[in-house]
Protein backbone atom coordinates (compact mmCIF):
# COMPACT_ATOMS: atom_id res chain seq x y z
CA UNK A 1 0.00 0.00 0.00
CA UNK A 2 2.86 2.38 0.85
CA UNK A 3 4.44 1.62 -2.54
CA UNK A 4 1.29 2.53 -4.44
CA UNK A 5 0.85 5.63 -2.34
CA UNK A 6 4.42 6.78 -3.13
CA UNK A 7 3.95 5.96 -6.80
CA UNK A 8 0.71 7.89 -6.92
CA UNK A 9 2.38 10.91 -5.33
CA UNK A 10 5.22 10.82 -7.82
CA UNK A 11 2.79 10.68 -10.75
CA UNK A 12 0.85 13.59 -9.35
CA UNK A 13 4.05 15.61 -9.03
CA UNK A 14 5.05 14.79 -12.59
CA UNK A 15 1.63 15.72 -13.91
CA UNK A 16 1.74 18.92 -11.91
CA UNK A 17 5.15 19.81 -13.37
CA UNK A 18 3.95 19.00 -16.87
CA UNK A 19 0.93 21.23 -16.37
CA UNK A 20 3.08 24.06 -15.06
CA UNK A 21 5.53 23.66 -17.96
CA UNK A 22 2.66 23.56 -20.44
CA UNK A 23 1.19 26.74 -18.96
CA UNK A 24 4.61 28.43 -19.10
CA UNK A 25 5.06 27.39 -22.72
CA UNK A 26 1.60 28.62 -23.59
CA UNK A 27 2.23 31.94 -21.89
CA UNK A 28 5.83 32.57 -22.91
CA UNK A 29 7.04 29.95 -25.37
CA UNK A 30 4.51 30.68 -28.19
CA UNK A 31 5.04 34.42 -28.28
CA UNK A 32 6.81 35.38 -31.56
CA UNK A 33 10.05 37.34 -31.34
CA UNK A 34 9.56 41.03 -32.10
CA UNK A 35 10.32 42.21 -35.67
CA UNK A 36 13.39 44.49 -35.63
CA UNK A 37 12.54 48.19 -35.89
CA UNK A 38 15.00 48.43 -38.79
CA UNK A 39 12.49 46.61 -41.00
CA UNK A 40 9.94 49.42 -40.86
CA UNK A 41 12.70 52.01 -41.25
CA UNK A 42 13.88 50.20 -44.38
CA UNK A 43 10.40 50.30 -45.92
CA UNK A 44 10.08 54.00 -45.16
CA UNK A 45 13.55 54.68 -46.53
CA UNK A 46 12.83 52.91 -49.79
CA UNK A 47 9.75 55.07 -50.36
CA UNK A 48 11.67 58.20 -49.43
CA UNK A 49 14.45 57.40 -51.93
CA UNK A 50 11.90 56.78 -54.64
CA UNK A 51 10.24 60.15 -53.97
CA UNK A 52 13.63 61.86 -54.13
CA UNK A 53 14.05 60.53 -57.66
CA UNK A 54 16.64 57.83 -57.00
CA UNK A 55 15.87 56.16 -60.33
CA UNK A 56 16.82 59.39 -62.10
CA UNK A 57 19.72 60.75 -60.06
CA UNK A 58 21.44 57.53 -58.92
CA UNK A 59 20.01 54.62 -60.96
CA UNK A 60 22.93 52.22 -60.46
CA UNK A 61 23.22 52.76 -56.72
CA UNK A 62 19.46 52.59 -56.31
CA UNK A 63 19.33 49.29 -58.18
CA UNK A 64 21.97 47.79 -55.87
CA UNK A 65 20.10 49.16 -52.89
CA UNK A 66 16.85 47.52 -53.97
CA UNK A 67 18.56 44.18 -54.55
CA UNK A 68 19.99 44.26 -51.00
CA UNK A 69 16.64 45.32 -49.57
CA UNK A 70 14.82 42.55 -51.42
CA UNK A 71 17.31 39.98 -50.07
CA UNK A 72 16.77 41.28 -46.52
CA UNK A 73 12.99 41.06 -46.96
CA UNK A 74 13.23 37.51 -48.26
CA UNK A 75 15.33 36.50 -45.25
CA UNK A 76 12.78 38.18 -42.98
CA UNK A 77 9.99 36.11 -44.53
CA UNK A 78 12.02 32.89 -44.06
CA UNK A 79 12.71 33.72 -40.43
CA UNK A 80 9.06 34.53 -39.76
CA UNK A 81 8.05 31.14 -41.19
CA UNK A 82 10.14 29.28 -38.57
CA UNK A 83 8.56 27.95 -35.37
CA UNK A 84 8.53 30.70 -32.78
CA UNK A 85 10.93 28.84 -30.45
CA UNK A 86 13.57 28.89 -33.17
CA UNK A 87 13.08 32.41 -34.57
CA UNK A 88 16.18 34.60 -34.41
CA UNK A 89 16.11 37.99 -36.11
CA UNK A 90 19.64 39.05 -35.30
CA UNK A 91 20.94 38.21 -38.79
CA UNK A 92 17.94 39.90 -40.43
CA UNK A 93 18.43 42.94 -38.21
CA UNK A 94 22.07 43.12 -39.29
CA UNK A 95 21.04 42.94 -42.98
CA UNK A 96 18.52 45.75 -42.58
CA UNK A 97 21.07 47.87 -40.77
CA UNK A 98 23.45 47.46 -43.70
CA UNK A 99 20.64 48.37 -46.10
CA UNK A 100 19.79 51.47 -44.09
CA UNK A 101 23.43 52.51 -44.02
CA UNK A 102 23.65 52.14 -47.82
CA UNK A 103 20.36 54.03 -48.17
CA UNK A 104 21.60 57.00 -46.14
CA UNK A 105 24.73 57.20 -48.28
CA UNK A 106 22.59 56.91 -51.41
CA UNK A 107 20.33 59.70 -50.16
CA UNK A 108 23.30 62.04 -49.80
CA UNK A 109 24.43 61.20 -53.32
CA UNK A 110 20.95 61.82 -54.70
CA UNK A 111 20.68 65.19 -52.97
CA UNK A 112 24.12 66.14 -54.27
CA UNK A 113 23.22 65.15 -57.83
CA UNK A 114 19.88 66.87 -57.52
CA UNK A 115 21.53 70.12 -56.45
CA UNK A 116 23.93 69.88 -59.38
CA UNK A 117 21.00 69.28 -61.73
CA UNK A 118 19.09 72.13 -60.11
CA UNK A 119 21.92 74.58 -60.65
CA UNK A 120 22.56 73.34 -64.19
CA UNK A 121 18.88 73.60 -65.12
CA UNK A 122 18.62 77.05 -63.57
CA UNK A 123 21.61 78.25 -65.59
CA UNK A 124 20.19 76.79 -68.80
CA UNK A 125 16.80 78.44 -68.23
CA UNK A 126 18.49 81.78 -67.57
CA UNK A 127 20.73 81.53 -70.63
CA UNK A 128 17.88 80.47 -72.91
CA UNK A 129 15.64 83.23 -71.61
CA UNK A 130 18.33 85.79 -72.42
CA UNK A 131 18.92 84.17 -75.82
CA UNK A 132 15.24 84.34 -76.71
CA UNK A 133 15.02 87.97 -75.61
CA UNK A 134 18.11 88.81 -77.67
CA UNK A 135 16.71 87.12 -80.76
CA UNK A 136 13.34 88.81 -80.28
CA UNK A 137 15.17 92.13 -80.20
CA UNK A 138 16.96 91.26 -83.43
CA UNK A 139 13.68 90.42 -85.15
CA UNK A 140 12.50 93.97 -84.51
CA UNK A 141 15.49 95.48 -86.31
CA UNK A 142 14.92 93.86 -89.70
CA UNK A 143 11.82 93.28 -91.77
CA UNK A 144 12.71 89.61 -92.01
CA UNK A 145 12.08 89.19 -88.29
CA UNK A 146 8.81 87.45 -89.09
CA UNK A 147 10.84 84.46 -90.32
CA UNK A 148 11.96 83.73 -86.75
CA UNK A 149 9.04 84.87 -84.60
CA UNK A 150 6.97 81.71 -84.99
CA UNK A 151 9.85 79.56 -83.72
CA UNK A 152 10.59 82.00 -80.91
CA UNK A 153 6.97 81.85 -79.73
CA UNK A 154 7.22 78.05 -79.56
CA UNK A 155 10.52 78.34 -77.70
CA UNK A 156 8.96 80.74 -75.18
CA UNK A 157 6.08 78.35 -74.51
CA UNK A 158 8.44 75.46 -73.90
CA UNK A 159 10.63 77.64 -71.70
CA UNK A 160 7.57 78.49 -69.61
CA UNK A 161 6.83 74.77 -69.22
CA UNK A 162 10.48 74.08 -68.33
CA UNK A 163 10.37 76.82 -65.69
CA UNK A 164 7.19 75.35 -64.22
CA UNK A 165 8.82 71.88 -63.99
CA UNK A 166 11.88 73.48 -62.40
CA UNK A 167 9.76 75.27 -59.80
CA UNK A 168 8.24 71.87 -58.92
CA UNK A 169 11.76 70.39 -58.51
CA UNK A 170 11.23 68.11 -61.52
CA UNK A 171 14.58 68.93 -63.05
CA UNK A 172 14.65 65.94 -65.42
CA UNK A 173 11.36 66.99 -67.04
CA UNK A 174 12.62 70.58 -67.18
CA UNK A 175 15.71 69.45 -69.08
CA UNK A 176 13.56 67.50 -71.54
CA UNK A 177 11.61 70.69 -72.31
CA UNK A 178 14.88 72.59 -72.68
CA UNK A 179 16.15 70.04 -75.21
CA UNK A 180 12.97 70.45 -77.24
CA UNK A 181 13.00 74.24 -77.19
CA UNK A 182 16.66 74.41 -78.26
CA UNK A 183 15.75 73.30 -81.77
CA UNK A 184 13.28 76.18 -82.12
CA UNK A 185 15.94 78.65 -81.03
CA UNK A 186 18.30 77.08 -83.58
CA UNK A 187 15.65 77.45 -86.30
CA UNK A 188 15.16 81.13 -85.38
CA UNK A 189 18.90 81.73 -85.46
CA UNK A 190 19.21 80.03 -88.84
CA UNK A 191 16.47 82.27 -90.20
CA UNK A 192 17.90 85.65 -89.21
CA UNK A 193 21.59 85.43 -88.26
CA UNK A 194 22.79 84.95 -91.86
CA UNK A 195 21.10 88.27 -92.65
CA UNK A 196 22.96 90.06 -89.87
CA UNK A 197 26.21 88.34 -90.80
CA UNK A 198 26.02 89.94 -94.25
CA UNK A 199 26.36 93.31 -92.57
CA UNK A 200 29.37 92.17 -90.54
CA UNK A 201 31.13 90.75 -93.62
CA UNK A 202 34.00 93.06 -94.60
CA UNK A 203 33.90 91.95 -98.22
CA UNK A 204 30.29 93.13 -98.46
CA UNK A 205 31.06 96.39 -96.65
CA UNK A 206 34.04 97.09 -98.93
CA UNK A 207 31.91 96.52 -102.03
CA UNK A 208 29.12 98.75 -100.77
CA UNK A 209 31.57 101.49 -99.75
CA UNK A 210 33.12 101.45 -103.18
CA UNK A 211 29.73 101.73 -104.94
CA UNK A 212 28.66 104.62 -102.71
CA UNK A 213 32.00 106.43 -103.11
CA UNK A 214 31.87 106.09 -106.90
CA UNK A 215 28.33 107.47 -107.04
CA UNK A 216 29.15 110.43 -104.76
CA UNK A 217 32.25 111.13 -106.88
CA UNK A 218 30.06 111.13 -110.00
CA UNK A 219 27.79 113.71 -108.34
CA UNK A 220 30.78 115.90 -107.54
CA UNK A 221 32.53 115.54 -110.89
CA UNK A 222 29.44 116.05 -113.04
CA UNK A 223 27.59 118.45 -110.73
CA UNK A 224 24.45 116.28 -110.73
CA UNK A 225 22.10 115.00 -108.03
CA UNK A 226 22.50 111.36 -106.98
CA UNK A 227 20.63 109.14 -104.58
CA UNK A 228 22.21 106.78 -102.05
CA UNK A 229 19.97 104.34 -100.19
CA UNK A 230 21.47 102.78 -97.05
CA UNK A 231 19.47 99.69 -96.11
CA UNK A 232 20.98 99.15 -92.65
CA UNK A 233 20.02 102.71 -91.63
CA UNK A 234 16.87 102.75 -93.77
CA UNK A 235 17.67 106.17 -95.10
CA UNK A 236 17.77 107.79 -98.53
CA UNK A 237 20.29 110.60 -98.99
CA UNK A 238 20.07 113.05 -101.89
CA UNK A 239 23.48 114.42 -102.85
CA UNK A 240 24.11 117.57 -104.88
CA UNK A 241 27.61 118.24 -106.20
CA UNK A 242 28.94 115.40 -104.03
CA UNK A 243 27.52 116.84 -100.79
CA UNK A 244 24.56 115.48 -98.76
CA UNK A 245 21.59 117.76 -99.48
CA UNK A 246 18.52 115.97 -98.05
CA UNK A 247 18.07 112.88 -95.92
CA UNK A 248 14.85 110.83 -95.57
CA UNK A 249 13.75 107.71 -93.70
CA UNK A 250 12.48 104.95 -95.97
CA UNK A 251 10.76 101.58 -95.89
CA UNK A 252 12.14 98.49 -97.64
CA UNK A 253 10.88 95.20 -99.00
CA UNK A 254 9.48 92.57 -96.70
CA UNK A 255 12.84 90.83 -97.06
CA UNK A 256 14.57 94.12 -97.77
CA UNK A 257 17.76 93.39 -95.82
CA UNK A 258 18.66 90.77 -98.41
CA UNK A 259 19.85 91.36 -101.95
CA UNK A 260 17.22 90.68 -104.58
CA UNK A 261 17.73 87.49 -106.58
CA UNK A 262 14.42 86.85 -108.34
CA UNK A 263 10.84 87.95 -108.79
CA UNK A 264 8.67 87.48 -105.73
CA UNK A 265 11.43 87.23 -103.14
CA UNK A 266 10.33 90.59 -101.61
CA UNK A 267 13.96 91.70 -101.35
CA UNK A 268 15.31 95.15 -102.13
CA UNK A 269 18.10 95.03 -104.75
CA UNK A 270 21.65 96.24 -104.13
CA UNK A 271 23.72 97.84 -106.84
CA UNK A 272 24.23 100.91 -109.03
CA UNK A 273 21.11 101.93 -110.96
CA UNK A 274 19.56 104.94 -112.69
CA UNK A 275 16.12 106.50 -112.81
CA UNK A 276 14.58 105.39 -116.09
CA UNK A 277 11.09 106.82 -115.65
CA UNK A 278 9.28 109.37 -113.50
CA UNK A 279 5.70 108.41 -112.75
CA UNK A 280 3.70 111.42 -111.58
CA UNK A 281 0.50 109.46 -110.86
CA UNK A 282 1.23 106.15 -109.18
CA UNK A 283 -0.57 103.63 -107.02
CA UNK A 284 1.76 104.93 -104.32
CA UNK A 285 1.39 108.66 -105.02
CA UNK A 286 4.49 109.28 -107.20
CA UNK A 287 7.32 106.99 -108.22
CA UNK A 288 10.82 106.87 -109.69
CA UNK A 289 11.35 103.64 -111.65
CA UNK A 290 14.94 102.36 -111.67
CA UNK A 291 16.65 100.03 -114.13
CA UNK A 292 16.55 96.84 -112.10
CA UNK A 293 17.65 94.33 -113.30
CA UNK A 294 20.95 95.67 -114.61
CA UNK A 295 23.66 93.55 -116.20
CA UNK A 296 25.20 92.54 -112.90
CA UNK A 297 21.79 91.50 -111.59
CA UNK A 298 21.30 89.28 -114.63
CA UNK A 299 24.69 87.63 -114.12
CA UNK A 300 23.90 87.01 -110.47
CA UNK A 301 20.50 85.59 -111.42
CA UNK A 302 22.01 83.08 -113.88
CA UNK A 303 24.73 82.13 -111.39
CA UNK A 304 22.17 81.56 -108.61
CA UNK A 305 20.09 79.33 -110.88
CA UNK A 306 23.12 77.20 -111.76
CA UNK A 307 23.92 76.78 -108.08
CA UNK A 308 20.34 75.79 -107.32
CA UNK A 309 19.81 78.78 -105.02
CA UNK A 310 16.59 79.70 -106.79
CA UNK A 311 13.98 77.55 -108.58
CA UNK A 312 14.69 76.66 -112.20
CA UNK A 313 11.44 78.29 -113.33
CA UNK A 314 12.00 81.55 -111.44
CA UNK A 315 11.97 84.91 -113.25
CA UNK A 316 14.32 87.76 -112.46
CA UNK A 317 11.55 90.32 -111.89
CA UNK A 318 11.58 94.08 -112.24
CA UNK A 319 9.51 97.24 -111.61
CA UNK A 320 11.57 98.39 -108.63
CA UNK A 321 10.67 101.93 -107.65
CA UNK A 322 11.31 104.69 -105.16
CA UNK A 323 7.74 105.66 -104.36
CA UNK A 324 5.42 107.29 -101.85
CA UNK A 325 2.94 105.63 -99.56
CA UNK A 326 4.77 106.19 -96.29
CA UNK A 327 8.23 105.49 -94.88
CA UNK A 328 6.77 102.89 -92.51
CA UNK A 329 5.41 100.81 -95.37
CA UNK A 330 6.69 97.31 -96.02
CA UNK A 331 6.99 96.80 -99.77
CA UNK A 332 7.52 93.92 -102.18
CA UNK A 333 11.07 95.11 -102.78
CA UNK A 334 10.69 98.81 -103.55
CA UNK A 335 11.81 101.79 -101.47
CA UNK A 336 8.95 103.67 -99.82
CA UNK A 337 8.93 107.29 -98.61
CA UNK A 338 6.43 109.70 -97.15
CA UNK A 339 4.44 111.46 -99.86
CA UNK A 340 5.84 114.93 -99.15
CA UNK A 341 9.38 113.48 -99.37
CA UNK A 342 8.81 111.84 -102.76
CA UNK A 343 7.20 115.10 -103.96
CA UNK A 344 10.41 116.98 -103.20
CA UNK A 345 12.77 114.34 -104.62
CA UNK A 346 10.55 113.99 -107.69
CA UNK A 347 10.87 117.70 -108.44
CA UNK A 348 14.68 117.68 -108.19
CA UNK A 349 15.90 114.57 -109.99
CA UNK A 350 15.69 114.03 -113.74
CA UNK A 351 15.54 110.77 -115.64
CA UNK A 352 19.04 109.29 -115.67
CA UNK A 353 19.82 110.23 -112.06
CA UNK A 354 22.16 107.65 -110.48
CA UNK A 355 20.60 105.61 -107.68
CA UNK A 356 22.91 103.39 -105.63
CA UNK A 357 21.47 100.98 -103.09
CA UNK A 358 23.83 99.51 -100.50
CA UNK A 359 23.52 97.45 -97.36
CA UNK A 360 25.85 99.62 -95.28
CA UNK A 361 28.88 101.85 -95.72
CA UNK A 362 30.70 101.29 -92.43
CA UNK A 363 31.81 98.28 -90.43
CA UNK A 364 30.10 99.45 -87.24
CA UNK A 365 26.64 99.58 -88.74
CA UNK A 366 23.35 98.96 -86.94
CA UNK A 367 23.07 95.31 -87.92
CA UNK A 368 26.69 94.28 -87.32
CA UNK A 369 26.63 95.98 -83.91
CA UNK A 370 23.42 94.15 -82.99
CA UNK A 371 25.10 90.72 -83.12
CA UNK A 372 28.33 91.57 -81.34
CA UNK A 373 29.00 88.99 -78.66
CA UNK A 374 26.57 86.39 -80.06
Amino acid sequence: MRFFANTSGMVQNIIKKILILTILLLVFGCTASPIPSEVKLGEEQEHSLWRLGAEVYAPTGYNHYRISLRKAKEDLIKEKSRFVWFQDYRLVQSEFRDVLKAGYALQEKILEQKNIKKESTSNQISLLKNRIETLKGLTEIINEGWLARKDLIKAELLLSEATSRYDNSDYGAAEDKIKNLSRFIKAAEDAILPIFNRYADRSHINKWQQMADETIAESKNRGIPVIIVNKSKRILVLYKNGVPFRKYNVGLGRNGSLDKLRAGDNSTPEGKYRVIKKISVSRYHKALLINYPNEEDRRNFIRAKKKGLIPAGARIGGLIEIHGGGKDSMTYGCIAMDNNAIDYIFSLVPVGTPVTIVGAVDYENVLSAAIEGL
